[in-house]
């Protein structure tokens, strides 16, 4: 089953409820599983033009999980604080894997 991952780009307004909302995100998405890969407040654009001020990519072990996670009660309590405190754009990816590539362990 593929992985799905989240990325999620933040044009930052208030700092404050950004921690605020991390505060309150963060044991909804160790109790989903997820893994935080990246946050970066200054990603490289290889191509076109990039939003927000930081960007930020989770791994969750399928799409179906991630879409749970994103909708659960849990987080559907912390996501407006997040849409307060900054312009963000959300997407939902499914993982891939290169045919002809060898399966890492585990997967």
């Amino acid at each position: 089953m593929p992985k799905g991952y989240v990325i999620v780009t933040e044009a930052i307004t208030d700092e404050a409820g950004i921690a605020a909302y991390e505060r309150k995100a963060a044991p909804t998405m160790i109790a989903a599983g997820a893994r935080i890969l990246a946050v970066d407040s200054a990603p490289t654009t290889l191509e076109g033009d990039w939003h927000g001020t930081r960007t930020v990519l989770v791994e969750f072990e399928s799409v179906e999980a991630a879409q749970a996670w994103y909708d659960s009660a849990e987080y559907a309590q912390a996501k407006p604080l997040r849409q307060a405190a900054a312009d963000c754009k959300a997407v939902l990816l499914t993982g891939f894997e290169m045919p002809g590539q060898p399966s890492k362990p585990g997967s």
